[in-house]
């Protein structure tokens, strides 16, 4: 009986984990950013969800009202991380609804394929601008209100930012860039009490590698999961809900010795060799 009450115990604190904690999730109207915010409503956090698609982030928005142990209405921002005017509105109308922010979750991205002799300056301009630009934006504007609240930030990398890969230069190159912007505001906001991490997945089965520019068809795709039984240590590739996981622990307190790091969620990717 005793195991039982430590156990109920042990979950109803992890429910009320992000308890009156307002958290920004950008990016979260499909795949790693839905999921992370589904995560973060199952621990009762005020969330602030923002995206391109109207539709697709209220249907996120109901399903994380549906989870959430209160019942809690995410606050929608629709936004495009190019523009900004969004990034500042999305900063704006969070402190206008809650008045404070203790997490900020930089998710949104694109990924492009592309090598040194096919990738178009305009292609290399949407992906730095989106992966790398709009997050430091963004970031600059948070970090105040994140000193306010002691928060602490997770940035959606990928183990393209620790390894080299052919055919996805920009998306290498902005990833890389956001590995060493987690690690540098890491140290510069680490004295003010600000923890900043990120995780970075490998193959994720959300279906990123069909959207943009020379993304995959539907067999191409199937393939390349398949294909993943070899290039990733576990052999197989990973789950939106397993780096939500990473993400919810490293925004909480269960994580406050850690700042700085940049956390393979990639199934072992990331320590395999070509033979």
């Amino acid at each position: 009986m005793e195991i039982y009450k430590t156990n109920f115990y042990i979950y109803c604190q992890m429910s009320t984990m992000f308890s009156n904690k307002v958290v920004l999730v950008t990016g979260a109207s499909s795949g790693i950013g839905a999921e992370t915010a589904q995560q973060f409503s199952k621990l009762d956090a005020l969330l602030v969800l923002t995206g391109r698609n109207k539709e697709n982030l209220k249907n996120v928005a109901d399903r994380c009202q549906e989870i959430s142990p209160q019942k809690l209405q995410p606050f929608i921002v629709i936004a495009d991380m190019n523009k900004e005017s969004d990034i500042e509105n999305i900063i704006k109308l969070t402190l206008e609804k809650y008045n404070k922010l203790d997490v900020l979750v930089n998710n949104a991205g694109v990924l492009e394929s592309g090598t040194i002799e096919t990738t178009s300056l305009a292609q290399y301009d949407r992906v730095i601008n989106t992966n790398v630009r709009g997050p430091y934006y963004l970031t600059m504007l948070a970090t105040p209100h994140l000193i306010s609240t002691k928060g602490n930030i997770v940035n959606v990398s990928s183990v393209t930012g620790l390894r080299s890969f052919p055919n996805v230069l920009a998306y290498c190159m902005s990833k890389s860039a956001l590995d060493q912007f987690t690690r540098c505001v890491a140290l510069e906001l680490a004295v003010k009490g600000v923890r900043v991490n990120a995780v970075n997945p490998g193959v994720i089965t959300t279906g990123l590698h069909m959207k943009g520019e020379g993304s995959m068809n539907e067999q191409e795709y199937e393939a390349f999961l398949q294909k993943c039984a070899e290039t990733h240590a576990l052999r197989r590739p990973g789950d939106a809900k397993e780096v939500a996981n990473v993400i919810t622990f490293l925004s909480s307190d269960a994580a406050s010795n850690i700042t700085g790091a940049t956390i393979p969620v990639d199934g072992g990717r990331h320590a395999m060799c070509p033979r």
